[in-house]
């Protein structure tokens, strides 16, 4: 999505009110809010539940406000209403209209609001506001990128039934079927077959289905860790080096749909991504930078950005 702006006092009179800035990275787990003042410099921060815009707009300001609040104590400054206040929002869901508006509907009263999703805004706060890709691989997979032309795009990020390659889940799901393939016989029972079936629990088939049936997103990502442990080291199974090699390959597709130029530097984010990243090509390996900051920061970087825009 592009930014989602609200200034309801108007232009002018938000750029004259405007005292503090505040960057929120929201997303299905919980929420971070950075808290700067003018100059960027930073005085508070604050966590809370999730505020992913698809779990509800009221709970998803309920907990943006009390990490606000937090952020607020934390400076050991005036509780100052919220007209003083900028915020620049990255939240999970921010590319469903219907979502955005129940959202937007119940702004508590900032003089700016600048609403984005929060792949964006990992971006901005990779790269400190300036052009460039982020591949961030986790528990899912999704690459987003700012080009020099002012142009973006976002890749991958299906979820992880049908989509997410290089991810922890896809990881998990390859390594369940392995160990379904085991059990019936068509492959051969190695040290990942085996070690599934210690975490399932079983190495028969009606408790193995009875773990998928009830397994959801976490709960798969979780197998990830097994891939790894056997791709390497004394025990390792080749069918987990394959799958790691796979995830490579994926994640460095991944790359080069964002920018295929080869022009922008790219930042790793998630768990997966850093895990893998030694395994790179020169090429890949040879783009990637160090994020200069995190979604809460590329939130504030939002927000400045559009409130330097108003009124020109």
């Amino acid at each position: 999505m592009n930014t989602t702006t609200l200034c309801p006092l108007g232009a002018e009179s938000a750029k004259a009110s405007v005292r503090f800035f505040l960057g929120v990275d929201g997303g299905g787990t919980g929420t971070r809010v950075r808290l700067s003042d003018l100059n960027g410099r930073i005085l508070g921060q604050g966590e809370a539940g999730p505020s992913a815009l698809g779990q509800g707009a009221e709970q998803a300001w309920a907990n943006i406000l009390l990490a606000a609040r937090q952020a607020q104590l934390q400076a050991g400054g005036d509780l100052l209403d919220w007209s003083h206040y900028a915020i620049g929002l990255g939240l999970s869901g921010a590319s469903v209209p219907a979502q955005v508006e129940a959202f937007l509907t119940l702004q508590p009263g900032f003089a700016l609001l600048a609403l984005d999703g929060d792949g964006f805004t990992t971006v901005l706060g990779a790269h400190g506001g300036q052009p460039g890709a982020v591949v961030a691989a986790g528990t899912g997979t999704v690459g987003e990128v700012l080009r020099r032309d002012g142009s973006r795009a976002c890749i991958s990020g299906w979820g992880w039934i049908c989509g997410d390659e290089g991810s922890g889940a896809w990881l998990g799901l390859k390594a369940i079927r392995h160990a379904h393939q085991a059990q019936d016989g068509r492959v051969p029972v190695g040290p990942l077959a085996r070690a599934v079936f210690a975490v399932v629990g079983s190495d028969e088939r009606e408790p193995i289905l009875a773990w998928c049936a009830q397994a959801g997103q976490h709960a798969y990502a979780s197998l990830a860790r097994l891939v790894f442990d056997h791709a390497e080291g004394p025990n390792v199974d080749p069918v987990a080096v394959g799958f790691v090699q796979e995830a490579v390959v994926e994640l460095e597709r991944l790359a080069l749909a964002l920018d295929p130029a080869a022009d922008l530097p790219l930042a790793l984010c998630g768990s997966i991504a850093l895990r893998l990243a030694p395994n790179f090509s020169g090429t890949i390996a040879g783009r990637c930078v160090s994020p200069q900051g995190d979604s809460a920061d590329g939130a504030l970087h939002l927000v400045r950005q559009v409130l330097q825009k108003l009124g020109n």
